[in-house]
């Protein structure tokens, strides 16, 4: 007969994890980490009690979730919250195997002394995604102990989110916690002294902008940001940034495309997803097709698109609508773009590149596009049609007209040669278009042609610019 675990080994195990009921602090180990630029804003979110919410905080693997949290305690606890109000349980811990939410919760309260007080709780279960029907037993916790906050975590995006706004309406709050911004990369290692704010004029309003005192150092940092510089942890392990491949193909990749989504979705056939994947990563950036990809992936459209879809919702991939040169998008979906979310994925997966690498300029794109990614409320377009492309749109939520035009290049040329920008020149006059951005290597200059004003900006300055407003607007 199989033996259960005793029930004295799961309050040891839960008084563990919370070494802080005994010495009011956090493992020095997540302590000295830097905090996330997405901190304070989850903490707003996570401690607003007048809205009855649970928060599920979501975000691909390797990404400082668990850090985030562990930052969030200790911050609870300089605030002069109750170190004893504050329980923290890493659900996948095999030792709480066929224990549910609420016999966790109440195992809690025991290990910490205080049984059957279960008001004014801070309760965060961390990676909760594999635990069957975790949404329902959580609104029933919810509704159960009313004052106490219930926070909730797990890497596996994709089934977080169709769990939470499927059961969710109205008890759920989403959070979703992104890979490294090129600004957190520089933020992180405290390299701010590279950086001076500007402002940059656009139309009748000016937008700040920032650039660099030392534009060849700042390239050296771009291009480690695109090699490794998603995750934390490898920014500060030099391990991790000597063997990317293993940290982050490993960590990041195969678990995914091995375990998460085969497990979540039913998938059969996981070396086609990842031949695809693959496929996608090797190409970011460029255009694509369903009936493409069908012919060479010998898959069907069908099952293509519910990969592509599957990959989207883990947080791998983000595809981009295609618009022609009038502004006006396509009734059919035939062809679009797609991206990695973020470029050092792709290096894991074959190699580093370098800033003469013929990869060079799709990965600039891939990493510029990235850094908008972190705006949820923003969706980035790409312009083509017979003859020309533009590689980065943005439409007016006003009219659905074009608002801006940037074409994206790891070149100086351009600079110098604004005429043979006659793709982006073309799409301005067509759309009323004053002006346009186009990123360089090194040059930031304003230069006037036919009657557009063109200003040229390094790429990484520019990918450093979004990154900063989207974090401090």
């Amino acid at each position: 007969m199989l033996k259960t675990v005793a029930i004295s080994q799961v309050l040891q195990r839960i008084r563990f994890e919370n070494s802080w009921w005994l010495n009011n602090e956090t493992d020095e180990h997540f302590r000295k980490m830097p905090h996330r630029a997405y901190f304070n804003p989850f903490y707003t979110v996570a401690t607003n009690l007048q809205v009855h919410r649970c928060v599920v905080l979501m975000g691909p693997r390797r990404v400082g979730k668990t850090v985030l949290l562990y930052h969030f305690v200790q911050h609870l606890i300089q605030n002069g919250y109750s170190p004893k109000r504050i329980l923290f349980i890493t659900v996948e811990n095999p030792i709480y195997n066929q224990i549910g939410l609420e016999q966790l919760f109440l195992h809690g309260i025991e290990a910490a002394g205080t049984p059957h007080e279960t008001d004014g709780w801070y309760i965060i279960f961390d990676e909760i995604q594999y635990l069957k029907d975790w949404d329902v037993h959580l609104k029933s916790l919810m509704e159960s102990y009313r004052n106490s906050r219930f926070i909730v975590s797990g890497s596996a995006a994709a089934a977080l989110q169709f769990k939470s706004r499927e059961s969710g309406a109205g008890r759920f709050t989403d959070f979703m916690l992104p890979p490294l911004t090129f600004f957190e990369f520089i933020q992180m290692q405290q390299l701010q002294h590279l950086v001076q704010k500007t402002l940059l004029p656009w139309g009748k309003n000016e937008v700040n902008f920032y650039s660099s005192y030392d534009i060849q150092a700042f390239n050296s940092l771009f291009l480690a940001y695109m090699n490794f510089g998603g995750y934390p942890e490898a920014i500060f392990s030099e391990a991790v940034r000597n063997n990317p491949e293993r940290f982050i193909r490993n960590d990041v990749v195969d678990k995914v495309l091995l375990r998460d989504l085969p497990s979540l979705y039913g998938i059969q056939n996981v070396q086609e997803l990842n031949a695809l994947f693959t496929s996608i990563a090797y190409n970011s950036a460029n255009e694509f097709s369903l009936e493409t990809l069908s012919t060479q992936a010998g898959t069907p459209k069908n099952t293509l698109k519910k990969y592509l879809e599957y990959l989207e919702a883990a947080f791998l991939i983000k595809t981009v609508k295609r618009i022609d040169q009038s502004g006006k998008r396509f009734q059919r979906k035939n062809f679009f773009k797609i991206y990695l979310t973020n470029p050092s994925l792709r290096a894991a997966l074959f190699s580093p590149v370098d800033a003469t690498d013929e990869a060079i300029g799709n990965l600039t794109e891939t990493t510029i596009f990235a850094q908008w990614m972190h705006r949820f409320n923003f969706t980035p377009y790409y312009a083509r049609w017979s003859n020309g492309e533009v590689d980065m749109v943005g439409i007016s939520e006003k009219n659905l007209q074009p608002a801006w035009a940037l074409e994206i290049k790891w070149s100086d040329r351009y600079a110098e040669k604004p005429a043979e920008l006659k793709s982006l020149v073309k799409f301005c006059k067509e759309n009323n278009l004053s002006q346009a951005l186009v990123t360089t290597i090194t040059i930031q200059k304003v230069v006037q042609y036919e009657g557009i004003e063109i200003t040229f900006i390094p790429a990484a300055a520019y990918a450093y610019t979004v990154g900063a407003n989207t974090m401090t607007n």
